[in-house]
């Protein structure tokens, strides 16, 4: 199966950036559930913007993206940012679509995955402009 001309290494940033998403999102999700924070539309709302933005502007930039000469450094990155982006805006439409109640269970998962997923989307992009630059490990 080709891998679109992208090497199978993962990268150091890559790998801690997952690590800390995980604990982000495991820590939002407790605290949702105790009802420590509440997640309020307009945070929805931003957070879905913002990975609808980033899914622009990664159009946008693609062909510099594709000439660059860390290739294999910058698809293992892609793959990782486009999971925090399209993880973050299904978890925000989930989110607004559906009411949970402040300390439902349910609801703290889906918050813990949207922080999760954003943070990933967030600590990627790091990842990415570490890449483009062309910095080492």
């Amino acid at each position: 199966m080709s891998n679109f001309g992208c090497g199978c290494n993962r990268n150091l940033c890559v790998t801690l950036a997952i690590f800390a998403s995980i604990i982000i999102g495991f820590v939002t999700a407790i605290l949702t559930i105790t009802a420590t924070i509440a997640v309020t539309p307009a945070f929805l709302w931003v957070t879905g913007g913002i990975a609808v933005v980033f899914l622009a502007l990664l159009l946008g930039v693609s062909p510099a993206l594709s000439k660059a000469g860390r290739r294999n450094c910058i698809c293992n990155v892609l793959y990782t940012f486009l999971t925090g982006v399209l993880g973050t805006i299904l978890t925000s439409v989930v989110l607004l679509a559906v009411t949970f109640a402040a300390t439902s269970v349910v609801g703290a998962i889906i918050t813990g995955a949207l922080l999760l997923f954003f943070s990933l989307l967030i600590i990627s992009t790091t990842c990415l402009i570490k890449c483009i630059i062309d910095c080492d490990d």
